[in-house]
């Protein structure tokens, strides 16, 4: 009888549990319960999102494909499991899902795992950013925005007059000095706001001046949200559409691709992270920089700006100490490369002809770059 009432006693407090639960989650805002219930972020989450499409044209660029992939050893200083015998069981065991190497117009290697492959759609996280610096480059060429130094207030009405002296520079650099807090681990920090939240102009709104720009490097993604929106009204285009026709059709993608949005009420990018595309898509992004924005006889996107995003011009660094330009990092041999959380890479490296695309679940604990860096000698 004493167990009996026991069991009804956990039975009617896991009910108030439950209770307590769903009755937080229809009071609190909506960006909090999908946090709670999507829980961080994971390759899944181009089919969480709502998206707008970025379709390929009739003609597709090829790589030209080797028989066989070139055998890679795995470098000594990341070999320190021995169960990780070959390169292969190295990625796989770093979580990796899609590993693509080009040298010069040729697809040396090309390895998927995890029920991955060629045709599979995955996200960019924040290697999207320097798709967004690719278009503002554009955008620029052909006339819709002035230059760099131009006000955001000019596109971006909504905000104060606070924000004024932030120039388009300052936000592809990072130093816009806006507040946010770029933490991904809260449900209650702007970036779970803004990723998991429906209505992004909404948010934009309420933004804050911290200090004055050009001041410091921050690396937040609201930066790249506000130049999402501000190639949309300089250019009067969607930003897939715009991709759509500068980029993707003219650089022969092989795939449809789609990029989020906040909701499909409001349609608003989520271009600080949301692109989603087939991996030799991405190195097919990264071999128009390894060209200087060129394919083919076509100046996709300018040269001049290709090289201004590629060359360290001030002090910002990421957290591993990576120089920092327009949405790229910048190393002092040369290359560079864009990053996205879960270890997404798309990585140039100039002097060598290369192009190195890694996208996973997770980071694996390591440095990709310096993977990239050891790899880049083994290959003639």
């Amino acid at each position: 009888m004493a167990k009996s009432k026991s069991g009804i006693l956990v039975l009617k407090i896991l009910i108030i549990l439950l209770l307590a639960v769903i009755l937080a989650l229809l009071i609190l805002p909506k960006h909090v319960g999908r946090y709670f219930y999507w829980n961080y972020a994971d390759l899944n989450d181009h089919k969480k999102f709502e998206n707008l499409e970025i379709k390929k044209g009739e003609n597709t660029y090829h790589f030209e494909n080797p028989q066989q992939n070139h055998q890679f050893e795995l470098p000594s200083n990341f070999n320190n499991n021995e169960e990780l015998q070959t390169f292969d069981n190295f990625l796989e065991q770093k979580e990796t899902v899609a590993f693509l190497v080009v040298k010069n117009d040729n697809l040396v290697y090309e390895n998927y795992f995890d029920d991955y492959d060629s045709s599979s759609i995955i996200p960019s996280f924040s290697t999207s950013k320097a798709f967004v610096s690719a278009l503002v480059g554009i955008a620029i060429d052909e006339g819709y925005i002035y230059s760099t130094g131009q006000s955001i207030t000019f596109f971006l009405k909504e905000l104060g007059p606070e924000f004024d002296p932030i120039t388009i520079e300052d936000l592809l650099n990072m130093r816009s000095g806006i507040d946010f807090s770029e933490v991904y681990n809260s449900p209650f920090a702007d970036m779970a706001k803004y990723y998991y939240g429906t209505d992004l102009l909404k948010y934009i709104k309420q933004l804050e001046v911290k200090e004055p720009p050009d001041r410091s490097y921050d690396y937040i993604s609201v930066n790249t949200i506000l130049l999402g929106l501000i190639i949309e009204r300089a250019t009067n285009t969607k930003l897939n559409t715009y991709l759509e026709n500068k980029i993707w059709r003219p650089l022969g993608m092989e795939s449809d691709a789609s990029w989020s949005i906040d909701s499909k009420r409001n349609k608003t990018f989520k271009a600080n992270c949301c692109l989603n595309a087939v991996a030799r898509d991405f190195a097919r992004f990264g071999k128009l920089y390894l060209d200087n924005g060129k394919c083919g006889e076509d100046q996709i996107i300018p040269e001049a700006w290709v090289e201004r995003s590629t060359t360290i011009i001030n002090d910002s660094k990421d957290s591993q100490g990576y120089p920092y330009t327009y949405q790229w990092r910048v190393l002092e041999n040369g290359s560079y490369f864009a990053k996205g959380i879960m270890g997404q890479y798309i990585y140039v490296y100039p002097d060598e002809d290369l192009v190195f695309v890694r996208l996973g679940k997770k980071y694996g604990g390591i440095d990709w770059v310096e993977v990239f860096l050891e790899l880049s000698e083994q290959i003639p």
